[in-house]
């Protein structure tokens, strides 16, 4: 169906990016520079010098980069890694293809790790601690760096959901031994594909993942070091990415202006719960605006009835999904969030027109007690 609010629109952004996406696209495709070129290595040192790090290495899904950055931290067999359940599924199983086993604990209201679930979760096997950075908000990552370092941990950041976004004024991806990022089209930071980053400060994760990205090979000497895979980022996607990097800080600011008009208009509506947290320390640029009603389905029907297209992100817990094999955790907010959250739309192309629309629906929706 036609939305009268979709919630991302990929045909108007990139024809407010024409001139310069195609520009970019057209330059690879007329000198055949469609591997491994100088487009690739250029998005990496503006993406490096975005995020902070001294390296980011570009790969073709945030999945890959998730299990390059455990495997450079020499995650592996009979190893144990905390993380949450409240998460795309990649995370979890980026862990288990290491051989290694997640160690699934609870998030808190605002939908990220509980530092205070980590150290009751700690074994003799525990490795890594491996945050999920949620909706483009960072965890505390004092206290979680605080704890890794205490116990010897590697902290491997999921940072998919949060390029741009800040914890004390560091970038997502720059605190620990890597930051994964995914370039998915609907992400902020998204190309014509699939594609994803890792970052680091670590000369040794920088080079497991350029190797394995390759299928093992040192592209300089040809020389071989590991059995590989085939998850290097495409030239042109990183041309593209290389041009909407220009623009990212802009989307950032629209979003977090956007934001702000939802807030305004559905502060005290119902039993909304409204991704507005407290804590200044956090820098947020809102991925996805979350907000939480026990209604939640019938809230998503009236809305969809009414024209404003929304997305439900695991609408029940991961482990419920018995292929997965995951044994069931006591997570009690991760399954009640599942139950209540519903995300309206939010992109660089929002705007405060469809605020209203979407806004003034779900304000309806609980007036008429629907």
């Amino acid at each position: 169906m036609a939305y009268r609010v979709p919630f991302v629109d990929p045909r108007k952004h990139y024809q407010l990016l024409k001139a310069e996406m195609d520009g970019a696209i057209f330059s690879c495709l007329e000198r055949g520079q469609l591997i491994y070129r100088q487009e690739l290595r250029d998005f990496e040192e503006h993406f490096a010098k975005f995020v902070g790090t001294k390296y980011a290495v570009g790969l073709n899904s945030g999945y890959h980069a998730l299990y390059f950055a455990l495997r450079g931290a020499g995650i592996g067999p009979g190893d144990e890694v905390i993380t949450v359940a409240h998460t795309f599924v990649a995370t979890v199983s980026a862990i288990v293809h290491c051989g290694a086993t997640p160690v699934l604990i609870d998030v808190r209201g605002d939908y990220n790790m509980d530092p205070d679930l980590i150290e009751p979760a700690l074994t003799e096997k525990t490795r890594a601690i491996l945050p999920v950075y949620l909706n483009g908000r960072v965890c505390e990552m004092d206290r979680i760096m605080a704890i890794a370092e205490k116990h010897g941990l590697a902290v491997i950041e999921d940072s998919a959901q949060a390029i741009g976004a800040t914890f004390d004024g560091q970038q997502a991806g720059s605190f620990g031994a890597a930051g994964c990022f995914s370039f998915y089209p609907f992400k902020i930071l998204g190309g014509f594909g699939d594609g994803g980053a890792v970052t680091t400060n670590d000369p040794g994760i920088a080079r497991m993942a350029s190797l394995l990205r390759y299928n093992g090979e040192d592209r300089e000497t040809g020389e071989y070091h590991h059995h590989g895979y085939t998850a290097l980022l495409d030239n042109v996607q990183a041309a593209v990415l290389d041009v909407k990097l220009r623009h990212l800080p802009d989307w950032i600011a629209h979003r977090r202006e956007i934001a702000e008009m939802y807030r305004q208009r559905l502060a005290g509506v119902g039993d909304l719960g409204l991704p507005h947290f407290e804590d200044d320390r956090c820098f947020d640029i809102y991925q996805n605006y979350v907000i939480r009603t026990a209604r939640r389905d019938a809230l998503r029907a009236h809305l969809t009835e009414n024209g404003v297209e929304t997305l439900v992100h695991w609408p029940k817990p991961m482990w419920e999904h018995k292929a997965l094999e995951l044994a069931p955790p006591p997570l009690p907010e991760t399954e009640s969030i599942c139950q209540q959250v519903i995300s309206l739309p939010m992109s660089a192309e929002t705007t405060p027109e469809h605020v209203e629309i979407a806004s003034q629906c779900v304000r309806d929706f609980f007036a008429k007690g629907a």
